[in-house]
């Protein structure tokens, strides 16, 4: 298992569902935390719920529909902390259930925009302060969406995150900076809906496992956070 006391974790999306899940697993292994969100204020039932664990807490609030939001974010995280040693990609959004056919240009690259663009700009930036510092652990969160149609821009775009970490652990095979793809299953969240098969809270401990199994996870791996619940 990684020490992860002391090192800073960035979640993005952390202010509620599986983000927030992961911040308050983090925190209690002792992990520093910058909670992300659309805005400050809608950290506050994270940071509330964050106030039994000693650790610091940073909260950093953009946009990621948008390259200057996603800056913002970026900007924000090196003026406050100037690094980060974990980082959960994990703010995503699904797109509206249409017929395929009637899923427009713009809600496809909304889809891109949010679930993988904000992701190359925001890894482009912190993966190599990781690489000089000499250690990184990064998490995408993605999806085992299939066959559904109706939600192609969602489940293409999850599709590329699970390219896009299989290329980045090819690129950084030489350093000790490691990629994963975490599938988080369906979750009764605002995103998976209340008919969703489980819990938000059995994400955990599984959404660490490339953490808390260090090297039982290949770099560049999909994997599921259910198949890890005895982790702990």
């Amino acid at each position: 298992m990684i020490k992860l006391t002391g090192k800073w974790a960035l979640v993005t999306g952390a202010t509620r569902g599986i983000g927030q899940q992961i911040a308050l697993c983090l925190a209690q292994y002792g992990c520093n935390l910058i909670i992300h969100g659309r805005k400050e204020e809608n950290a506050e039932k994270t940071l509330a719920m964050l106030e039994p664990y000693d650790v610091e807490k940073k909260v950093i609030a953009g946009e990621l529909n948008s390259e200057e939001g996603t800056q913002s974010l970026i900007d924000g995280v090196l003026e406050q902390v100037g690094y980060v040693d974990i980082l959960y990609n994990n703010a995503g959004i699904q797109n509206e259930w249409k017929e395929v056919w009637n899923l427009t240009v713009a809600e496809w690259k909304e889809l891109f925009q949010i679930n993988l663009f904000s992701v190359v700009q925001i890894n482009n930036v912190f993966i190599p302060i990781m690489v000089k510092r000499g250690w990184g652990r990064v998490i995408i969160t993605t999806s085992g969406i299939e066959d559904i149609p109706q939600m192609a821009p969602y489940s293409v775009s999850k599709a590329g995150i699970d390219k896009y970490c299989r290329d980045l652990a090819a690129e950084l095979k030489d350093t000790d900076v490691k990629i994963f793809a975490l599938d988080p299953g369906w979750l009764r969240t605002d995103l998976g809906g209340p008919e969703a098969e489980h819990d938000v809270e059995t994400v955990i401990p599984g959404a660490l496992a490339p953490l808390l199994l260090d090297g039982e996870i290949p770099s560049g791996a999909s994997y599921h956070a259910h198949d890890y619940r005895e982790v702990l």
